[in-house]
């Protein structure tokens, strides 16, 4: 899959990134889409032993047939520190370039992260998402921002996620008495799409499969490198 040219460079200090992060901010189109999103990529990413490295893995899911269609990883040495709100500076790089060697472009994609739901509605999936011009949600595994009801513990059940008076996101049970997962908009998706998208793609796991296939074949990999 040929990528768009880059929108801004990687190495820069921690504060042109919070700049960067605020002027992408302004770009973050939310809508629904207008055409059916079938084949979704999953990213996460890990890092090495020694933290110099990062390991991305992408894991293209057919959600109509549901099966994996492809899989690929990537590795990117880390030139960013470790700084809660910026962590897109460390690992969009190596996500970036695992996407790149997709030969079927996906119809969305879905990030095992934030999206709106970061303290400058700039998460790893809004980023992603603008990077590449795909529709994009973050499906997190925990709260960055915000507040929340414990919704119902069956599957499909949620909550609003709030944050400054503004609904970033929605809290959503996957599994009957699970933790439930975060889920918000990336770019050009609405919410209910996103929660749509979740719910399609989980098949008895707490995680949907495109990010759980995608968590996996990263810690297989970082197994390997020991």
């Amino acid at each position: 899959m040929k990528l768009p040219p880059p929108l801004h460079a990687w190495q820069v200090t921690p504060q042109e990134a919070i700049t960067i992060q605020k002027q992408l901010a302004s770009r973050i189109t939310l809508k629904k889409p207008d055409h059916p999103l079938l084949y979704i990529a999953g990213l996460d990413a890990a890092f090495s032993q020694d933290g110099k490295t990062c390991i991305a893995a992408v894991v293209l899911w057919d959600s109509e047939k549901q099966r994996v269609v492809e899989q690929h990883s990537a590795f990117e040495p880390v030139h960013f520190p470790y700084i809660p709100g910026l962590l897109s500076f460390r690992e969009a790089p190596a996500l970036l370039a695992a996407l790149g060697k997709l030969q079927q472009k996906p119809d969305a994609l879905m990030c095992d992260g934030q999206g709106i739901a970061h303290p400058r509605r700039l998460g790893i999936a809004c980023h992603i998402g603008l990077f590449t011009q795909i529709p994009s949600l973050g499906c997190g595994k925990s709260r960055l921002v915000g507040r929340h009801e414990e919704p119902g513990k069956l599957p499909g059940q949620k909550s609003p996620l709030i944050d400054k008076g503004e609904i970033v996101g929605t809290v959503l049970r996957t599994k009957t008495n699970v933790r439930p997962v975060f889920v918000s908009v990336g770019n050009e998706m609405d919410l209910a799409t996103a929660e749509t998208i979740v719910l399609r793609c989980t098949r008895g796991y707490r995680l949907p499969e495109p990010t759980r296939l995608a968590d996996r074949l990263v810690a297989l990999i970082k197994k390997e490198l020991g």
